[in-house]
């Protein structure tokens, strides 16, 4: 075999395991999180449906294409590649749900924590990376304090280096319905 040859079945066998691994992809979902998202997949089913029904830009414009056209066509692309991308979200996600009571002690997807950082209390509910927005005080259960946190009890310290070194000492954990 060639060296060439020997690349190239490297290469296809690991755009093989990647295309695996997407497939096996899991999505973390709160019950909110999982309704936002079937609502938004039924607004644009219906904003395609009314698009494709209304008079579609003609193709050509004298011997050009039409740029009216153009941007039809790329607005349909987008539309249903989000559409594609909600279908597979809602096909392979996981309901995060509240944990049996003798494991309430432990943070896991969906708990609320307080911790104490720098001398400050701050508060975050831990979620899957599709509703982290730490703006709002959700974090990924994927990002580094997300990480460190999972598996902790009240009473434990996590120390995080990312590029500053930060201890948060778990004070509560709260999971709601």
């Amino acid at each position: 075999m060639k060296h060439n040859e020997k690349e190239e079945k490297i290469l296809l066998n690991l755009r093989k395991s990647e295309v695996l691994t997407i497939m096996e992809e899991k999505f973390y979902l709160t019950k909110d999180g999982l309704e936002k998202l079937k609502k938004e997949y039924e607004n644009l089913k219906a904003l395609k449906v009314s698009k494709l029904k209304g008079e579609t830009p003609k193709i050509l414009h004298s011997d050009e294409v039409s740029a009216e056209y153009l941007v039809f066509k790329e607005d349909m692309d987008l539309l249903e590649r989000r559409l594609i991308e909600l279908e597979y979200i809602l096909k392979n996600y996981i309901l995060i749900k509240k944990p049996p009571k003798e494991k309430q002690n432990v943070i896991d997807l969906g708990a609320t924590v307080v911790v104490e950082v720098n001398g400050q209390e701050d508060e975050f509910t831990i979620v899957g990376t599709l509703e982290a927005n730490p703006d709002v005080g959700k974090i990924s259960n994927e990002s580094p304090v997300g990480k460190a946190l999972i598996g902790r009890k009240v009473g434990d310290e996590v120390v995080i280096t990312s590029p500053v070194r930060t201890i948060y000492k778990i004070k509560k954990i709260i999971y709601k319905s």
